[in-house]
């Protein structure tokens, strides 16, 4: 018996971006899939972060198509496309340092909790939010730290809180901008568990530079050179290409 292929949710065709005579972004078509983890990468130069920004309206394409759940998004404004459940998890922290990791993540619930808009409220407002942030917490290994402030956690420990702010938008696809920049090998291996949690009901496409952790966790790859796709598949089938050992891992054609 077939099994049924899971659903896209996010998808680009023939997307481009040019910045004057230069074209960053040339022609790259992409699929997302609902439940698995789709990693872009490519050399320094190759277009990721412009696709990044393309997909999440940072950018407007110069040509090209992007649909979000069925819905073209092409000239969808940024927010409103956050809002439809594509999120963003950017390369730097970005949390609340003078704020405790609970109050970080009830900041973060204020949006699909109807606060966000509120600012006058007192802080005792956002106490209807706490239950939710603690399941949060809990999710991504934090209840233990909830009342410290965010600035004196570890630095891998703070990508984890910004994993636990970016779930509280409950994003149907989830961008991670290279997640594991900066990371001791036990970070690593903390966050690549808490991604693969997390893409159990959800959609993940990340930037990463390191294989290793691309080669464990990610279910398709897709790589870019130059701002165009060089290949495209599962990690077998990526790293035995010889266009990309040339082009990314700096081998040379025998």
């Amino acid at each position: 018996m077939d099994v049924p292929k899971p659903r896209v949710v996010l998808s680009a065709r023939g997307l481009r971006r040019d910045f004057g005579g230069f074209v960053a972004v040339n022609n790259v078509d992409l699929d997302v899939h609902h439940g698995r983890i789709h990693a872009l990468i490519g050399p320094n130069g190759a277009g990721k972060t412009t696709v990044f920004n393309l997909l999440t309206k940072f950018l407007e394409p110069s040509s090209g198509r992007i649909e979000l759940l069925g819905q073209d998004i092409t000239r969808t404004p940024p927010a409103r496309v956050a809002r439809m459940g594509l999120v963003r998890s950017f390369q730097i922290s970005a949390t609340f340092p003078h704020l405790t990791v609970l109050e970080n993540v009830r900041v973060a619930l204020q949006r699909p909790g109807g606060l966000a808009v509120q600012f006058w409220r007192p802080l005792s407002a956002l106490d209807r939010l706490t239950p939710r942030a603690e399941e949060l917490l809990e999710a991504v290994g934090l209840a233990n730290a909830r009342h410290r402030l965010a600035g004196d956690l570890s630095y891998g420990r703070k990508r984890v809180l910004e994993i636990a702010t970016t779930l509280a938008l409950d994003p149907k696809v989830l961008l991670l901008d290279e997640p594991m920049a900066g990371m001791g090998h036990e970070d690593v291996g903390t966050v690549s568990e808490i991604i693969r949690s997390v893409a159990s009901d959800r959609a993940v496409l990340m930037v990463e530079h390191n294989l290793s952790v691309v080669a464990d966790l990610c279910d398709w790859i897709t790589v870019l050179q130059r701002g165009e796709v060089l290949a495209a598949g599962d990690y077998p089938t990526v790293a035995s290409d010889e266009r990309v050992k040339v082009a990314y891992m700096g081998m040379e054609e025998g």
